[in-house]
């Protein structure tokens, strides 16, 4: 009857200690976060409690368990198991408060930050930290878990004398890996790119959604995510539009007839600029930037408040110039000349109105 009660109250007295102390803790942190709400970090740490019981509940068995003298025969498996469930109990236990951490500190911050751009370095600090620290934590807790087997510190121990030959053999395999860390570090404290900025790598416009230790996601205006090695923005030229504020100036070019009105589409084109809610007011010029024996080049040049704004003014510019173009002015749009050089534009050599495109370039 002994070595059944022994077990059970060895068991039950754990299990009610780990939840006594995992709920007292959680009452506490839940005081301190009504208190203070201004700080997630209290609330954040709540969720710590699972491996806070998982810690608490093995420590406790392990001294319950020596001192119980229960299963004498299986003590070195069941210590060896405990100190197992402890060692990864302990490192759950230490990502969830680094976690916790990070997530506060980069929510307070971005709260008070008065430059998005410092917040988005800030975080993209923060967030490499984490998970450098949580690579740091698993393979710390792997390798203990591992010299608890005697085999594995067996192992060790006879690989030593060849330490040297393998470091230079793992050095040489690592190299792309090492690589990319030292990279991943230089972009987190260079402040070269940062987690929400808007990039152009080899053609591809997107925002900077992740920033890892060896890769880099970038999502696409299709919703696209486009992966690449961290290592490639400290090797290679990319354009980065976040730097230095987010306003920016665009172009719109279009190809005309020679003879088409530069100054009314001048005029029209700031009517249009001005009109738009998503032009910033700083600047807007039309200018002819080419010329070839058909046709010239104007260009339409104007600034926004961010990318997107730009985006989406550049669209309804060329749109509505073209429009406007269509209606008012249609011999400015470009196409196969059936009058003469002397004639005036708008009019065919037999008298009638020039409305003409590479459709209608065959009609008599």
């Amino acid at each position: 009857m002994e070595n059944v009660l022994r077990p059970l109250i060895v068991f039950g007295g754990a299990i009610v200690l780990a939840f006594a102390v995992a709920w007292g803790v959680d009452r506490l942190l839940r005081r301190v976060d009504a208190r203070r709400p201004e700080t997630p970090l209290w609330g954040l740490l709540r969720r710590g409690r699972v491996p806070l019981q998982a810690v608490v509940f093995v420590a406790l068995l392990n001294i319950f368990y020596d001192q119980a003298e229960i299963a004498r025969h299986y003590r070195p498996a069941v210590n060896l198991w405990l100190h197992i469930i402890l060692i990864a109990a302990t490192a759950w236990l230490a990502l969830r408060v680094l976690a916790a951490v990070v997530e506060t500190t980069t929510v307070r911050y971005a709260g008070v930050a008065h430059d998005p751009a410092r917040a988005r370095r800030v975080k993209t600090q923060l967030t490499l930290i984490q998970r450098l620290v949580t690579t740091v934590v698993v393979v710390i807790a792997a390798s203990a878990i591992l010299l608890q087997f005697d085999a594995m510190k067996t192992l060790g121990t006879s690989m030593l004398a060849s330490a040297g030959v393998l470091g230079i053999v793992a050095g040489i395999a690592a190299q792309s890996t090492l690589g990319n860390l030292f990279a991943g570090l230089s972009i987190a404290f260079g402040d070269m790119v940062r987690i929400g900025d808007e990039v152009v790598v080899d053609g591809e416009f997107g925002t900077v959604d992740e920033i890892t230790v060896s890769y880099l996601v970038l999502r696409t205006w299709d919703e696209r995510r486009v992966t690449m090695p961290v290592s490639y923005f400290t090797s290679k030229p990319f354009e980065n539009w976040s730097r230095g504020g987010p306003q920016m100036h665009g172009t719109v070019y279009l190809q005309l007839d020679h003879s088409a009105p530069i100054a009314e589409l001048r005029k029209r084109t700031e009517e249009l600029v001005r009109a738009n809610d998503l032009w910033d007011g700083r600047s807007w010029s039309l200018v002819v930037t080419d010329t070839t024996p058909t046709t010239i080049e104007v260009r339409a040049a104007v600034s926004a408040r961010t990318s997107d704004d730009l985006w989406t003014l550049r669209c309804d510019l060329r749109e509505q110039l073209v429009e406007w173009l269509q209606r008012e002015h249609p011999y400015a749009l470009p196409g196969i000349r059936l009058s003469s050089a002397g004639d005036p534009p708008g009019t065919y050599p037999n008298g009638r109105p020039e409305h003409r495109n590479h459709q209608e370039s065959g009609l008599p």
